[in-house]
């Protein structure tokens, strides 16, 4: 029986070649469609959940307070201190690590030199993750300060081979570093991912702020594991007795754990709880997923109850004869499954040639691994959903034909029932595209506002690079060269670049300050002269940092927001207490996009510092050819410092990352919102094709009586035309309130132009009526002497 149902599908296949290259077509790009979107939401959803205890790892986290003691803001960020507090205190605690953001760091072997992503831990993190040891022992490999882990793949860059324990290596052209362990690559959707790993303790040598244990400094991350029966809601309450009692701190917990594999989709936070974060991206993209995979399922429901008539004699034989209806449905189902087995096979030669585009969009590295049994199951899973959801209601709706009806052509496919299910089914169908095209615009649109939003600083010739090796040393001789040469008009060094992410503390004192405000977190840059000056920021009040002025060695320059926290009247001249030193306030600048540009920023204050290095920002001569100042900025750069690559970036280009999140989603919006339209007028087109077949003796004696082209068009054209109509007036509302919600979450957001609802729906009716226009106009202008001989 199954083999002769087979057979009978594959005929009928063949038998209707049209309507079959289109629910193929349909269904294979909706497959394609919905499981590269899949592939994405499953690399994001296991983020850091590689290791088998993934569930017990923790990281620390502190609270931002203001002069009220409300919480402002969460980061992951901790003090020096913090780790070795809790691993005496806390019980719960099996294992604990600091580590840092981690940076570009130089390694190299002899004449083998790179810039390679490089992290400092304790060797408790070698516990807390099942990183595969390719050679090396995992208890001794972190032991040494002077050692270090390298991957699998930087050791062949470095050596050719993994065959490279004891072997040294260069740090930062200055250190030699013994490789005592080879790890396999780490992967990509891991937050901890590095190329190269070097002990704590080297750290400290290297970096005197890593070797202070103070409570002031927020650069540091700290890892724990948990013991597996402990309880986080416990660990969280002992873990704030435990800080308040040696800090005295009042007010807010200013400290806790959360779970680091939930870090990536929850890292959103609101008065010191998660409120979210990228999961609400992963949500949408599964509805995505599976929207475009319906509406290519709803075109093959359309397509097959539109050709019911057709099917209507076949069905009543089968009746007469002898045949139940459980043994239709399975026919009709079995035909379904082959037409899906046909899609996917289509479907995974789209992905294969697609995801390559597709991971280079994303910025990710995504493969389909086929000899995964957990990959063939999905397939086989999605392949029978798809199958049953696309063919069971035809399936049960074929199969419920009257056999006298049927075999006197008294079908019940005109009937009430049928018309509006399909009418539904074509609404949703419209519904669904017509969202996604308000979302892409309204997505496009924010981008647009916050691309726009001055950013406060002037960027437009602003470049930066990391301040590696000699260049700290002969930053001096550095600026004199490039000033000389006329490529640069003025620089400055810094301890972060313009654009960062980090370097918070606390235990700011000021005139009138309280105990309770040394709780409140600044953002700081350690920086030298002609801040003001290279960056364009708009001075309020004061002057920049001056070398006609000795006194500016004890010198900052505030945030206009920082004036505001520290609510001082008069802020020039005033005196401020910073980690234990004096400070004197010499200029007030406006606030500036430093970090995020969708929410207001916190206070940062500039101090200046030859010591704190790390970034060189410099202003190009705009008067002179782009290529030509940099090359020039490049080759000066060599010679003073030959040792390291120059690596020159655009200030712009770092504040285009900022975006790098909406960008991704405005993309896929487009992308996917694309192929649901064309889908979803793929099987508009076949529905139209259909149409016309059934009304073509109406037709005929249509034109005989006199009935123009356009009439006949308007005929064939007003009952889907009024569909989409109503598609639109249900999408409109329902995607103003989803769209008014996504935009909520940012502080700084555009708003849902009235332009943007009717853009969206005469974009669809046009796209709708070129769709229909054709088959409409063909059918119209058929001869009506064909038309009468119909059938």
């Amino acid at each position: 029986m199954f083999k002769l149902n087979i057979k009978i599908a594959l005929r009928n296949i063949l038998r209707n070649r049209v309507s079959s290259f289109i629910n193929v077509t349909g269904l294979a790009i909706g497959l394609a469609a919905c499981l590269m979107l899949l592939l994405y939401v499953s690399y994001e959803w296991n983020f850091d959940k590689q290791s088998k205890h993934a569930a017990d790892v923790y990281i620390g986290m502190t609270n931002v307070t203001d002069d009220s003691g409300k919480i402002v803001a969460t980061f992951d960020g901790t003090t020096t201190a913090f780790a070795p507090l809790v691993k005496q205190g806390i019980p719960e605690v099996k294992y604990i690590a600091r580590m840092n953001y981690g940076a570009k760091n130089l390694i190299s072997n002899k004449e083998n030199t790179f810039k390679k992503s490089g992290k400092f831990a304790e060797p408790d993190i070698l516990k807390m993750y099942d990183y595969q040891f390719i050679a090396g022992d995992p208890k001794t490999a972190l032991a040494q300060p002077k050692s270090v882990i390298l991957t699998e793949s930087l050791a062949k860059v470095l050596f050719g081979s993994t065959d490279v324990l004891n072997k040294s290596v260069k740090y930062e052209n200055r250190e030699d570093l013994k490789v005592t362990a080879v790890v396999k690559d780490l992967p990509e959707n891991s937050s901890n991912k590095f190329d190269f790993l070097m002990p704590w303790s080297f750290y400290e040598i290297v970096n005197s702020d890593a070797k202070n244990l103070n409570w002031s400094n927020y650069s540091f991350i700290t890892l724990v594991q948990l013991n597996s029966n402990a309880d986080i809601s416990i660990v969280n309450k002992k873990l704030d007795a435990l800080v308040r009692k040696n800090q005295n701190i009042v007010g807010q917990q200013p400290h806790f754990f959360f779970p680091l594999n939930k870090m990536h989709l929850y890292g959103k936070f609101e008065g010191g709880k998660s409120v979210g974060g990228a999961i609400e991206q992963i949500w949408l993209f599964m509805a995505l997923a599976f929207g475009i995979l319906l509406i290519a399922c709803i075109n093959f429901m359309n397509m097959t109850t539109a050709k019911s008539e057709r099917r209507a004699k076949e069905v009543g034989i089968k009746k007469t004869i002898g045949a139940s209806r459980f043994s239709l449905i399975m026919q009709f189902l079995i035909e379904s499954l082959v037409l899906a087995i046909m899609s996917i096979v289509l479907a995974l030669a789209l992905i294969e040639a697609c995801l390559p585009s597709f991971n280079n969009l994303l910025g990710v590295n995504m493969s389909i691994t086929y000899f995964n049994v957990y990959s063939w199951f999905g397939l086989i899973g999605i392949v029978c959903m798809t199958g049953l959801t696309a063919g069971s209601y035809p399936a049960f709706y074929l199969s419920s034909f009257n056999p006298i009806q049927t075999l006197k052509k008294k079908t019940i496919s005109r009937s009430l029932l049928s018309v509006s299910l399909r009418q539904v089914l074509i609404v949703g169908q419209f519904c669904f595209t017509v969202l996604l095209i308000i979302s892409t615009m309204v997505i496009y649109k924010q981008i647009q506002y916050i691309k726009n939003k001055p950013i406060g600083a002037d960027v437009k010739a602003l470049i930066e690079m990391p301040q590696d090796g000699l260049l700290a040393d002969k930053y001096e001789l550095l600026k004199t060269r490039l000033i000389k040469s006329g490529a640069v008009t003025s620089m400055f060094q810094s301890s972060q670049p313009l654009v960062h992410h980090n370097s918070f503390f606390n235990n700011l004192e000021w005139p009138g300050s309280t105990p309770k405000e040394a709780n409140i977190l600044f953002n700081r840059i350690g920086t030298t002269y002609d801040f003001i000056k290279t960056t364009g920021l708009k001075l309020i009040s004061g002057r920049d940092f001056s070398d006609r002025y000795a006194s500016d060695s004890v010198a900052v320059m505030v945030s206009a927001s920082a004036v505001k926290t520290m609510k001082l009247q008069h802020p020039l001249g005033s005196t401020i207490k910073m980690s234990g030193y004096q400070k004197t306030i010499i200029g007030v600048f406006e606030d500036f996009i430093w970090d995020s540009p969708y929410k207001s920023n916190s206070p940062l204050i500039v101090y200046f510092s030859r010591q704190h290095t790390g970034a060189v920002t410099m202003r190009l001569d705009t008067s002179k050819d782009l290529q030509q100042n940099m090359e020039t900025i490049t080759r000066i750069t060599k010679e003073v410092n030959p040792a390291y690559p120059v690596e020159l970036n655009f200030t712009s280009t770092a504040y285009q990352e900022m975006m790098q999140k909406e960008q991704k989603l405005g993309i896929l919006s487009n992308v996917f919102g694309g192929l649901a339209i064309f889908i979803s007028c793929l099987g508009l087109y076949g529905l139209v094709a259909f149409s016309a077949a059934q009304r073509t003796k109406e037709f005929g004696i249509r034109k005989v009586l006199g009935a123009s082209v356009a009439n006949l068009m308007q005929l064939l054209s007003f009952s889907f035309i009024k569909m989409i109509c109503v598609a639109i007036l249900i999408a409109v509302p329902i995607s103003y309130y989803l769209m008014n919600k996504w935009l909520r979450n940012f502080e700084f957001h555009t708003t849902i132009s009235w332009w943007i609802i009717v853009a969206a729906s005469a974009g669809t009716l046009l796209i709708a009526l070129l769709t229909l226009s054709y088959q409409a106009y063909k059918s119209a202008i058929s001869e009506p002497v064909d038309a009468l001989k119909y059938e």
